[in-house]
């Protein structure tokens, strides 16, 4: 206390009152205390505040562990966000095609990168210590590799997951479209059919089934049917679906038969899925040509010339002698 008295004093340049300067500071801290253990048991009693934060908690219980992330990335995603527009909405498609479609989803991407651009180099500087004949040079260049390799990881397994959803959508579509005739040709609306169909396959084929729940919501929300379809296909991203997205939209705009028109497209999709069949079918000559070479040609010539080189060596060997 004496110090500290000694403090003001020195810092004052005078005696006299400091001891109430310091008096007045003391009872401002514990004043300034009061107040903020007033304000946490005011917050911790009012019913409507409580109530929000449980429904906080579930939700962030409920939601799976990107979504927790959102909320240490989102102050930040003002600056990991690129400044283009362009960039950010070709990666918010991209994501919107693996199936991540909430709003802070390009956040997250983004503050994983730079996440990761960060951690790696951080992990390689750690680690060179373990290394002491390597030299600063190269740990230089291992962390600047590692950084480009934490940019590029994000966006590599972006694209793997894109393919990978896609694929699933797409082995699931002939089942649901040979479906959806079946329902409309024994009378259902669309929406019905659309909901039956879900139902039927998203216990074998769930991505489907989830998208055509979601397309079935949309309507019932109050969505018109086109713009419905028009947001399956952009979620989707595969041609399949576009192409019979168009055909539904524009059977309704013209006023023709459902079930006439989903049966010729089922036709088409046959005879489509058939020549990508065979066009897969025509290719394996070609791409069997890199295995017989690099693998199957090699043995052979050994068992097949090996013996030969050797009775060769060894006539050579003996005229030496």
């Amino acid at each position: 206390m004496s110090t500290t008295l000694t403090g003001f004093a020195a810092l004052l340049g005078r005696s006299q009152g400091t001891e109430l300067a310091f008096i007045g500071l003391a009872a401002a801290a514990a004043f300034a205390f009061c107040l903020g253990v007033l304000a946490v048991l005011t917050a911790i009693a009012d019913p409507v505040r409580r109530r929000l934060d449980q429904v906080g908690r579930t939700d962030v219980q409920t939601a799976s562990s990107p979504f927790r992330l959102a909320a240490w990335v989102r102050p930040l995603s003002a600056y990991l966000l690129p400044s283009k527009e362009k960039e950010r909405t070709r990666v918010g498609r991209l994501l919107m095609h693996a199936g991540y479609r909430a709003q802070y989803a390009l956040s997250i991407f983004y503050g994983t990168k730079a996440l990761l651009i960060v951690a790696f180099p951080f992990a390689v500087l750690l680690a060179s210590p373990f290394f002491p004949s390597v030299t600063t040079g190269k740990v230089l260049f291992a962390a600047l590799g590692a950084a480009f390799l934490g940019s590029l990881l994000p966006s590599i397994w972006l694209d793997r997951r894109v393919l990978s959803r896609q694929r699933a959508l797409r082995v699931g579509f002939p089942d649901a479209l040979d479906l959806l005739v079946v329902c409309v040709e024994a009378g259902l609306g669309l929406a019905p059919a659309l909901q039956r169909v879900a139902d039927e396959i998203s216990v074998s084929h769930p991505e489907l089934g989830a998208e055509l729940v979601l397309v079935n919501a949309e309507m019932r929300a109050g969505v018109e049917r086109t713009q419905a379809l028009r947001n399956l296909a952009e979620r989707t991203g595969l041609s399949d679906i576009r192409g019979l997205v168009t055909l539904m939209v524009q059977t309704m705009r013209f006023g023709t038969g459902i079930a006439d028109a989903l049966r010729v497209y089922s036709e088409e999709f046959r005879d489509k899925r058939m020549q990508a069949a065979e066009e897969q079918a025509a290719k394996i000559g070609t791409k069997m040509i890199f295995p017989l070479a690099l693998c199957i040609f090699p043995s052979f010539f050994l068992v097949a010339i090996g013996p030969a080189v050797l009775s060769v060596i060894e006539v050579f060997r003996n005229m030496g002698h």
